[in-house]
């Protein structure tokens, strides 16, 4: 909800998801997609094997609900649950292996 211009108000308890084009078996809840920042909630009621997901933002997140191993190529592997921030750099190719139910508040800024 935009309830002056530039004010974007939502609830994490919200009904309104839809499904994630950028993650197959995900829905997502947008809170705001404007200058340089996209934020919002993504949810998984079900999971059918890993996620492969590669930021093309900075990402920053915190888990609201569940779990997830987080594989970093090259690197190493997040065990978070929640409560847990944590955030990403672009461009890099991560592997998500969810417990669900799991639900994210995620933030990708631009530069």
């Amino acid at each position: 909800m935009q309830p002056h211009p530039g004010v974007f108000v939502s609830k994490a308890s919200t009904d309104d998801w839809e499904s994630d084009p950028d993650v197959p078996g995900s829905q997502m809840h947008e809170l705001v997609h404007a200058d340089g920042l996209w934020a919002g909630l993504t949810r998984f009621t079900s999971v059918d094997g890993p996620v492969p997901w590669t930021p093309e933002r900075r990402e920053v997140a915190l888990i609201l609900e569940g779990s997830v191993r987080i594989e970093v190529a090259g690197g190493d592997t997040l065990d978070l649950g929640v409560g847990d921030l944590f955030s990403l750099p672009p461009g890099v190719a991560t592997t998500w292996h969810v417990t669900a139910p799991f639900e994210e508040m995620w933030v990708l800024a631009s530069d």
